[in-house]
């Protein structure tokens, strides 16, 4: 969990309760797996005694963060800004507590001692204390400054406002030790060093490992591919199936890090899943902890359901419950064709469904000799040539799902 930290940080947090941020970027309405390795620094700090706090970037979203960031990005203003910290905070009580007595989180939003924080007096009171030399010195910043896109003023004076921050923090929260992901480490500093300089305090930072695609990419908003903590943006079903997905070598360290299994139940799983690789046993559990505590039991148990549907567990009444989205992301590849839903009202024929409206079979008598043969499943129910089609038979009142074979599906969707 840990990639960096200041000396010290260690005895600080052993010696009481200390009070410690991380900052979230509010500049869409959800976060995404990518948090989750901040998430769950926050969750170990509470379950260890500590007080967390969610800095939500009401102000700072309006100036963009450089860090991993090759050009500068789009602006948002105030009233996009405040619904997605709304949005935020949601998901935020799926991890945290916050009515725990002494060490309950807290959110904060930096929009509200910032806003009416003049420009003479910032400059006055914070930038005359860390100087261009020791800003440009980091690698957000350098990085930038060498693509030969360059960077604006308000990118650059992000690791200002950010150190800020923390020092308000520290002196109106007593917050002393600032969290991020790794690549959020020159930005901290810049807070513990104005802390020293401004009002003659410590403060620490710890920093945890950035999770990265199997290509190497970082999951953040603006990349593609990205996994969603809201389920309009990422269906429960194919955040399961994501997990459920991973490689032996990165479930190995995403279970560590974003479950609260001990370690003897973690151990105990490795060994499990050594011995039946196949089963997938590691994956499993990694996709049960993650789903059920980012959405629900009952969104898992859904999500666990619809995927034995591609291997012939599923049923007609599996089907008629799956919520569009999931439909689309479970068949997601498979052909898709189209047909008139007006050709439906009238009722229609299986075979010529099959052929002469959908050509999922290339003439009627293969349609009938896989009939016959039991190869037709609609819906999930094996199929007939007396088989008749109407409205009755749409998902979602837009979808027919045949099934050839064993393994070959369509899709059609009536419009």
């Amino acid at each position: 969990m840990v990639h960096d930290m200041t000396p010290g940080t260690e005895k600080v947090l052993e010696e009481g309760m200390v009070s410690a941020y991380i900052g979230f970027d509010p500049s869409s309405d959800s976060l995404h797996i990518g948090n989750l390795a901040s998430l769950m620094l926050l969750v170990h700090l509470q379950r260890s005694g500590h007080k967390p706090f969610i800095l939500v970037g009401g102000a700072t979203g309006m100036i963009g963060d450089p860090s991993g960031k090759s050009e500068e990005r789009n602006l948002l203003d105030e009233s996009i800004l405040r619904y997605n910290q709304t949005c935020i905070q949601k998901q935020l009580g799926k991890f945290l507590d916050f009515n725990c007595g002494i060490n309950s989180a807290e959110i904060v939003n930096n929009y509200d001692w910032t806003h009416n924080f003049g420009y003479l007096e910032f400059l006055r009171d914070v930038g005359k204390h860390i100087t261009v030399n020791y800003m440009v010195a980091k690698d957000s910043v350098k990085k930038r400054m060498e693509s030969g896109s360059g960077i604006s003023y308000t990118e650059f004076s992000y690791q200002l406002v950010q150190g800020y921050d923390f020092c308000w923090l520290y002196e109106h929260k007593n917050v002393k030790l600032q969290m991020g992901g790794s690549d959020q480490w020159g930005n901290i500093v810049t807070g513990t060093e104005l802390i020293r300089r401004k009002l003659g305090g410590e403060a620490y930072a710890l920093t945890c490992p950035l999770i990265t695609k199997s290509d190497g990419g970082k999951f953040g908003k603006t990349e593609a591919g990205n996994v969603w903590l809201d389920p309009d943006k990422t269906s429960p079903y194919a955040f399961y199936q994501f997990w459920l997905n991973t490689t032996d070598e990165d479930a190995v360290q995403y279970i560590k890090k974003f479950t609260l299994f001990s370690r003897e139940e973690v151990d105990s799983i490795l060994a499990q899943h050594m011995k039946s690789p196949h089963l997938r046993i590691l994956q499993r559990a990694l996709a049960k902890e993650i789903t059920v505590r980012v959405h629900c039991e009952e969104d898992y148990e859904a999500a666990l359901e619809a995927s034995g549907i591609l291997f012939g567990k599923g049923t007609k009444e599996t089907l008629q419950k799956l919520e569009e989205d999931t439909l689309l992301a479970i068949f997601e590849g498979v052909p898709q064709s189209e047909i008139a839903k007006n050709v439906l009202e009238k009722n229609i024929n299986i075979v010529d469904f099959l052929s002469d409206y959908t050509h999922i079979f290339r003439s009627k008598s293969e349609a009938r000799r896989m009939l016959k043969d039991g190869g037709v499943l609609v819906n999930k129910q094996k199929a007939t040539d007396d088989l008749i089609l109407n409205e009755s038979f749409l998902l979602n009142g837009k979808y027919i799902l045949i099934q050839k074979g064993k393994k070959n599906y369509f899709l059609v969707k009536a419009c």
